[in-house]
């Protein structure tokens, strides 16, 4: 199967003690190479502001895994975070192919944009490219 990029963001009860959190995305960055995927980029966010109440609370610490894999590592990932209460919400979302075609459509733009720079001289250079005429 071939390799795919992923997010998953995940919140903690902000009654968390840190030292608890830290473990834990240790904890999850070992499931995810035990499972046989990599953590490519991981960024812990903090305590924010929660959009709206969960479970009567007002603010969460929020935790960003980029993960590259094949997905089993994923399924794993979300079914341990189900079960586990110090995650009040989490997201998993595929970014691999909307990556890539932003990075097609940021390609084709830029090549439209050398063509109408062809195309477009300036008079100092338009005078320099034409043929002298002789009188």
């Amino acid at each position: 199967m071939a390799n795919r990029t992923y997010e998953v963001m995940y919140i903690v009860d902000a009654d968390t003690p840190s030292d608890k959190v830290t473990k834990l995305n240790e904890a999850v960055g070992k499931l995810i190479e035990k499972e046989g995927g990599s953590v490519i980029h991981m960024e812990d966010i903090g305590r924010r502001e929660l959009a709206y109440p969960i479970n009567k609370k007002t603010e969460g610490h929020y935790v960003l895994f980029e993960i590259e894999g094949s997905g089993q590592e994923i399924a794993e990932l979300e079914r341990r975070m189900r079960v586990n209460d110090l995650i009040i919400r989490y997201i998993t979302v595929r970014v691999d192919e909307d990556r890539k075609k932003a990075e097609k459509m940021r390609a084709k733009r830029e090549s439209r944009l050398a063509k109408r720079a062809s195309f477009r001289n300036t008079p100092e250079e338009a005078a320099e490219t034409a043929p002298e005429v002789q009188a």
